[in-house]
Order: C-alpha cells, then structure tokens, then sequence
C-alpha cells in the first residue's frame, strides 16, 4: 500500500477486498482524480476457503492502523464479511457508515424476513429447519414446492428447490455438510449484537425454509442518506429457460411502470423499518407484470458490483460512485448523466454439466471480439485445469464460465451482440 502524503484535496479511500475490474470502474468515476483507493484486504482472503473473521478484522485494523496519512472513507460492494467489516471498522475509526445491527438484518435471511414482515406483506411463509435434529421436517405452513438456504451464504451457494421428502433430505444434508464454512464466522459476529430471542435461537448456521415464490425476477438498488432512502434503479434478472440460474442482469428494467412503482415502495419500507442508513443497497424481488404485484425475495446491505457497468452504460456513472460519496458522507443526490446506451445487461455464460477446462478464450481472441462488437466487454471466470465443481461460489446447479457485459439500444440488439459473444468464445473440456 502506498503511504505518500496526500494534498488537502484528496481523500484516501479503503476498499475492503478491491479487486482488477472493480478498480478500473472506480477510475472512472466523477471526482476519481481526488480519490486515493487503497485495497484492504483482497478477494481471495474474503470469499474463499475458511472465513477467520476475527483475524481478517485485526489485518484489517493492523493496516489501516499502519497507514501514514488521513483514512478518509472505508466501504466494499461484496457480500459478508465485507459487509460486516465495513460496519465494524466504519464505527471503530469515527467514519460515515451503517450500524452493524442494521447490516446483520439484512445479512441473516431469518432475522430480515421477522423485520419485513413487521411492514409489508409481500414475503413467502417461511420458517427455520432444525439440522441438530436426527430427522428434520419443514417448518409448519411452508408447504412443497419450497426453497432450502443457509441463513447466511454467497451468491445461492447452497440453496435449494425442493419438491418432496426425498429432495428435502438430500438439500438437509448437502447444507449440513457446508453450511459451517460461512455460518459459523458469522456467528462470531452475530455474537457482537443483540439479538431477539427467535434469531438467538436458530443462531448463524441455521437452515431457513420459504415457500417458492414465482413470476419475474427483479431488483431495486438504492441509498439511504440521513434517513431518507432513495431507489435509484431497477433492474430485471432473466434466468435461463426452465432454470433457476440467471442468464443476464439488465437495466433498466423492463416491466411495466406498476410493478416498478411497487417495488421502490416496498424497498422504502423494509429499510425504513430495518434502521438502515449512510449506506447503499440493493433488495431482489419476484413480480407478476400481469397485477403489478411484487413479492421480497431478498435484501443486500450493498449495492450489487455486478450492476456496475450496466449503470455506467445507461446513465453515465456507475453506482461505485454513490458509496464512495456516502462513505464520504456526502450527499449522493444521483446524477442522471446520459450514457451512450439505453439497455445494458451482464449476462452469464455457463455450463450445466462439470467438466475439466482444458481450454479458455485468449486475452488476444477476447480483446479482437471486444473491438468488434461496441459495447461489449468480457471477463473470463473458468481457467484452463480447473474442474468446474472447484469454481467457489457457484450456484448448485450450474458453472459460470464467463461473465459478458452487452450495451445497446434496443434489447433485440443486446440479446444479438450476446449471441456473437457465445459464438466466438471458445472453452474446450474434458468430459467427466
């Protein structure tokens, strides 16, 4: 880390787990020539492995203690315990940030649907399982088809779409299995707040039941600055066909004007009530575009990093910039800046069956084809020996082999230039 001097002007900004991508977009933002970014730990010591949260929050202090010169602002757009550490050091160095009570009730899906269900009706029946049981059974009133998930994971990591008694069973173990590797860490931080007696009782790495929701997925992403909370975009997540793994992320959304006003109401109201503020977030819901009618799936204590581009495309200015400035504890007041697109999506390239990479694209391949095709950017996520069920965190039934970023005028157009992309990439496997 670098430790010069700043000038008056510039602020030093921590990034907990700054990575290659993220950085260049961050470069980019208005004002960025004043911004310091610094890396507070990297993605590889967040996300991967074993999580030894108290030692990742002493590294942490260790180097922003070490630091020669002002810590201006602390902030990270990942999932625990990114989310959790950016609460905990925000508050130990005097910073504009969350509380961390407010982070963990969005963070521990159990604790955050008793607090949605306090203001709105638009949640599934839900329940915990009971895993130190010898035969857990569904919770009372959620009933086949259902969803079983840890209450704390990673991007559906250990989630579950099960239909009867056969495929509870088998989700029950596969989540006993692994459920530990994050829920136990996140107790170690659960054990820093005070909790209601309910989420006490079904602890970190508990086990949650939902009934499944269905209809079209979508998201809000927004901010709260001194208590007001403002929605800044919305934005539809497609999965592929017959499938519960997304195909693309894309904004703006594409729903008719109800569900979206629908949407940014619920969002107002759950964030309100959960005491969230000085901090972005992003909530995903199911709709039905027929009714207007939206139902939460989920709330994320950060904006969504994957989105980035997709705002820098639409409206001039990715949403990096809004953290910034909220961990700043600047007004954001969102800039509607004209991009040169009018619809950009992130999609995802997969597989649905394991294999060993014996191939991937070229930088070479990949840059000719982003020089071809406008509005196109690519970043490769398989690498060439790696069998694909050892990509961490991977839904439970796909693999990512890219991620393709696509912007243009029209969805049709997206949705071409895609198709190129795909043709164009070559993986190669080994079967088996």
């Amino acid at each position: 880390m670098t430790t010069s001097s700043t000038s008056p002007e510039e602020k030093n900004i921590f990034v907990i787990g700054l990575d290659d991508s993220n950085e260049e977009v961050l470069r980019r933002i208005p004002g960025a020539d004043r911004y310091r970014f610094h890396a507070l730990l990297s993605p590889e010591e967040l996300q991967h492995g074993e999580i030894p949260i108290v030692e990742l929050v002493e590294k942490a202090e260790a180097q922003l203690d070490a630091f020669d010169g002002s810590i201006d602002a602390i902030v990270s757009y990942w999932d625990f315990p990114s989310s959790t550490m950016v609460a905990m050091l925000c508050e130990k160095y005097g910073l504009p940030g969350v509380s961390l009570e407010a982070v963990l009730k969005c963070e521990h899906k159990y604790w955050s649907r008793l607090e949605q269900s306090k203001v709105i009706d638009e949640v599934p029946a839900f329940g915990i399982v009971d895993l130190d049981e010898d035969d857990p059974r569904p919770p009372e009133g959620v009933d086949y088809p259902m969803w079983l998930k840890p209450v704390k994971s990673f991007s559906s990591e250990l989630a579950f779409h099960v239909g009867d008694e056969d495929e509870f069973a088998k989700a029950v173990a596969e989540i006993r299995a692994g459920v530990d590797r994050v829920g136990k860490p996140f107790e170690r931080v659960l054990a820093t707040v005070d909790l209601p007696a309910e989420v006490a009782a079904a602890g970190g790495a508990a086990c949650l039941a939902e009934g499944e929701l269905n209809g079209v997925q979508a998201a809000t992403e927004g901010y709260v600055y001194k208590g007001q909370v403002t929605v800044y975009g919305v934005l539809d997540s497609i999965n592929y066909p017959d499938t519960t793994s997304f195909l693309r992320h894309q904004y703006p959304s594409q729903l008719p004007e109800d569900a979206v006003e629908r949407m940014k109401e619920i969002s107002v109201r759950v964030m309100e009530q959960i005491g969230f503020d000085n901090a972005t977030f992003s909530i995903e819901f199911f709709c039905h575009p027929e009714s207007g009618q939206a139902c939460l799936l989920e709330i994320n204590p950060r904006h969504s990093q994957s989105h980035a581009e997709l705002f820098e495309y639409v409206d001039g200015v990715a949403n990096h910039q809004i953290m910034v400035q909220l961990g700043l504890g600047q007004d954001p007041r969102t800039r509607r800046n004209r991009g040169d697109y009018r619809i950009a999506g992130k999609w995802y390239y997969r597989r649905f069956r394991d294999g060993l990479v014996t191939r991937v694209p070229t930088r070479g391949e990949i840059a000719d084809l982003e020089a071809e095709i406008p509005g196109v950017k690519i970043e490769t996520v398989a690498e060439k020996g790696i069998r694909l069920s050892d990509l961490p965190e991977q839904d439970s039934y796909s693999y990512e082999l890219a991620h393709i970023f696509v912007a243009a005028q029209t969805e049709r157009e997206m949705e071409s230039k895609y198709r190129r992309c795909v043709e164009a990439l070559r993986f190669d496997f080994e079967e088996g």
